[in-house]
């Protein structure tokens, strides 16, 4: 797993390093910090203005363990009733539990307006932090954002704001991810490669980096973009994935491989493969993405790229109540993930 913060590396500054600074106890340091204890302005100003020149950051789980902590944290993703959704939460609970945290999940729609109030913690009393799956959210909404509580941002579609209103993101390299998949369709013999799950609308991160790996994958193995190869969804499901691949299958363009942005994709392009002649006694290799659990058991087989929920769920709340949590006020952590190609067939 591979960790990086915004910006060049830098030391963390510790509460220590600025009362040794300063030349008073940590204690002293402690009481500024939280705005507490009887500390004289003359020596609240030099402590200040040394936090400021050292660009301390206090720590956010240690200052939930100081004032007391509910373990209790809120969830929100789009919808439980997608498989990836479904099991992303499932392993939060999992995790937590090990930690003896609480795990409210919510659904938003994939609503910007739901989205917002949940990382407000709208209607959520007693929580200890927030972890959002957005798909509608904007560098505006996260800038306006009141709430105090640390947020924790899935997916990449965070990885493009500038840095406000949130304390993690955690993603895997979606580009990278969609490289891959297309690549192990070009190994296997495939060079006409019909895509599942692009969407006109170029807010969706999630469809825009992935096919931007499957156009890479392409140009690299000097294969032109075929426009009638792309299956455009409204979103990913099993219906919106048949009806796109029929109308392709309709327009009589050949292919011999699929590229699935979802599992759930691809378990709605197999029954169309077999039930049209065309397709019906044909071999076709299909690669999705999530690994859900269900995908491992039809016929025929495809491959997945699997995100490792689980790493995903671990890494967010050890952030969050690890003892090696490293989350401050005011700066911004990326934690990119890794995946893995699955191989079935």
């Amino acid at each position: 797993m591979e960790d990086y913060a915004l910006g060049a590396e830098r030391k963390r500054v510790t509460l220590l390093d600025v009362a040794r600074e300063t030349g008073v106890s940590a204690k002293t340091v402690s009481n500024v910090v939280n705005n507490k204890g009887n500390v004289s302005e003359a020596v609240r100003a030099e402590i200040l203005q040394t936090i400021k020149r050292l660009d301390y950051r206090p720590n956010l789980a240690a200052r939930h363990l100081r004032q007391g902590s509910s373990r209790m944290i809120a969830l929100t993703v789009p919808t439980l009733r997608e498989p990836y959704f479904a099991e992303l939460a499932s392993s939060f609970v999992t995790c937590a539990q090990k930690m003896n945290v609480l795990v409210l999940v919510t659904e938003t729609g994939g609503e910007r307006g739901r989205e917002k109030l949940a990382i407000e913690g709208h209607n959520l009393p007693g929580i200890d932090a927030i972890i959002c799956s957005p798909l509608a959210l904007t560098e505006a909404d996260l800038r306006s954002r009141n709430s105090t509580l640390p947020l924790v941002l899935l997916g990449e579609y965070a990885s493009e704001f500038s840095g406000h209103g949130y304390n993690l993101q955690i993603g895997f390299n979606n580009i990278e991810a969609a490289r891959v998949a297309t690549e192990h369709l070009l190994k296997q013999g495939a060079q006409k490669i019909v895509v599942l799950g692009h969407q006109e609308d170029r807010t969706q991160a999630t469809s825009r980096l992935r096919f931007q790996g499957y156009e890479e994958a392409l140009a690299d193995a000097g294969i032109p973009l075929d426009p009638n190869l792309i299956g455009t969804v409204i979103d990913f499901n099993r219906g919106e994935a048949a009806r796109a691949l029929q109308r392709i299958i309709d327009s009589n363009t050949y292919f011999d491989g699929i590229l699935c942005f979802s599992d759930t994709l691809a378990l709605g392009a197999l029954p169309v493969l077999a039930s049209n002649d065309s397709t019906r006694d044909r071999s076709i290799p299909i690669v999705g993405f999530d690994n859900i659990e269900e995908a491992q058991f039809v016929t025929p087989p495809f491959d997945t790229i699997d995100p490792h929920m689980g790493s995903i769920a671990s890494t967010a709340l050890n952030q969050l109540f690890g003892p090696a949590s490293s989350l401050e006020e005011g700066r911004q952590k990326h934690v990119v993930t890794e995946f893995e190609l699955i191989t079935r067939r």
